[in-house]
């Protein structure tokens, strides 16, 4: 008996435990009028292989949650019988792996009326929004459409806990919620409203507090520091990344401990308590050196782990006076910063310019600061990412006010700034 790998791999990927599958499974079923009748049991042997060829019903349903075959799901009809020939989906299966899989960039999936209580598919189909708009904040940065979309979602979710199936299925929609609000959130965040973030995330608290789930409110304190940075209240900023770091989640996923020890660096070193800022930069990197990448995790938190941290240091290190170790991590953290995470790179880039800056190297400062142009190329800069340009052209001004290099760039990023409006 040989163990369904292909299904194991799918579990994973889409972050279900094997109660959630079967679940989802039966919610497929009803919504055919049929009885769903699987359970935990029924999943350990689709796993285990001891069953290799499910029910015909069931295969539509695995087929329907999963958006694959049951053959590439690693299901094998026996000997003899030869695998059945879709010439067309059912409408009613093609509805549904539109509304679980085929969600676009641009908005997050509407979930039609059904005339049996919300489940597990629902919970995954909105899931799905989620990720999408993810992909969408790492394409374009934080902008008001995002942010509306987001909100939408987090509705969406809200208006289908009311006809929940169960007490478990409305803690999980309360937890969609919270994290389409936060994401609402970090586009505000992003775009520097952070006085409009700061009624989403009061709402997004609120809402992980009703779902019991500490991994989304820790993105919200998370953020709530951020937010508090930006307007320049490091005391707040430190104490809210302090109760990031209060959360149940930290003490299971060292890399959750870890981005909360981050972010209470950062805000030391705006705050000016170098002593502070570097010990809490040593407890991230401790903590980092424990967490395991196969951990399953949300999709909003994949920009975090060594790249982003050597980034983050940086950023402390130049903050607390040593420029030429925060050169270094810059160098080593554009390295590693995957290629698809454009948007990081250039803060990254402009984080080099900086500390290149601040030890007097002003040609090779604007030279590397011209190149966060290069990468956001053909994008709209995000406010964040605006902002810190103007950190840049403030210093160089402060530190070089009659260089030719330093008149050339402010020219340059004059032109620049008005074209990436």
């Amino acid at each position: 008996m040989q163990a369904n790998e292909q299904l194991a791999a799918g579990l994973d990927e889409a972050g279900l435990t094997q109660v959630e599958l079967a679940e989802a499974v039966n919610d497929y079923l009803r919504s055919l009028g049929r009885e769903g009748a699987v359970s935990d049991r029924t999943v350990r042997h689709w796993l285990t292989g001891k069953t290799r060829w499910p029910h015909p019903r069931q295969r539509e349903a695995l087929e329907a949650v999963f958006g694959r075959t049951a053959e590439v799901l690693g299901f094998t009809p026996p000997a003899g019988r030869p695998s059945p020939t879709r010439t067309e989906d059912p409408v009613h299966r093609r509805n549904f792996l539109t509304a679980t899989t085929g969600v676009t960039a641009a908005a997050v999936p509407l979930v039609a009326a059904r005339p049996y209580a919300v489940g597990t598919t629902d919970v995954m189909r909105l899931r799905s929004g989620l990720d999408a708009l993810t992909a969408l904040d790492a394409a374009r940065g934080g902008h008001e459409a995002l942010e509306r979309a987001a909100l939408a979602g987090a509705a969406e979710a809200l208006d289908l806990q009311k006809r929940a199936a169960s007490q478990r299925i409305r803690q999980r929609l309360f937890s969609v919620a919270a994290e389409f609000t936060t994401a609402a959130a970090w586009s505000a965040v992003d775009a520097r409203r952070s006085d409009r973030a700061q009624g989403h995330l009061n709402r997004a608290l609120y809402l992980a507090g009703m779902a019991q789930d500490s991994i989304a409110e820790l993105d919200v304190w998370n953020l709530y520091a951020m937010a508090a940075g930006q307007q320049r209240d490091h005391a707040r900023a430190v104490s809210a990344a302090q109760a990031a770091q209060a959360t149940a989640v930290t003490r299971r996923d060292p890399l959750f401990a870890s981005l909360a020890h981050a972010r209470t660096a950062i805000g030391y070193s705006n705050a000016g308590d170098r002593r502070g800022a570097l010990r809490s930069l040593g407890c991230a990197e401790e903590a980092l050196g424990k967490a395991s990448a196969d951990t399953p995790r949300p999709s909003w938190v994949a920009f975090y782990g060594p790249a982003e941290l050597l980034a983050i240091t940086a950023i402390v290190r130049d903050r607390t006076g040593d420029a030429a170790g925060a050169e270094a991590a810059s160098h080593r953290a554009l390295a590693a910063i995957p290629e698809r995470f454009r948007r990081n790179r250039a803060l990254a880039t402009l984080q080099l310019a900086l500390t290149q800056l601040h030890q007097r190297d002003i040609d090779q400062a604007c030279a590397t600061a011209e190149r966060v142009f290069v990468l956001m190329e053909g994008a709209t800069l995000p406010g964040r990412m605006r902002s810190r340009l103007g950190d840049f052209c403030r210093d160089l001004i402060t530190l070089s006010p009659h260089s030719g290099t330093a008149r050339e760039w402010k020219d340059r990023y004059r032109s620049e700034w008005s074209q990436a409006r």
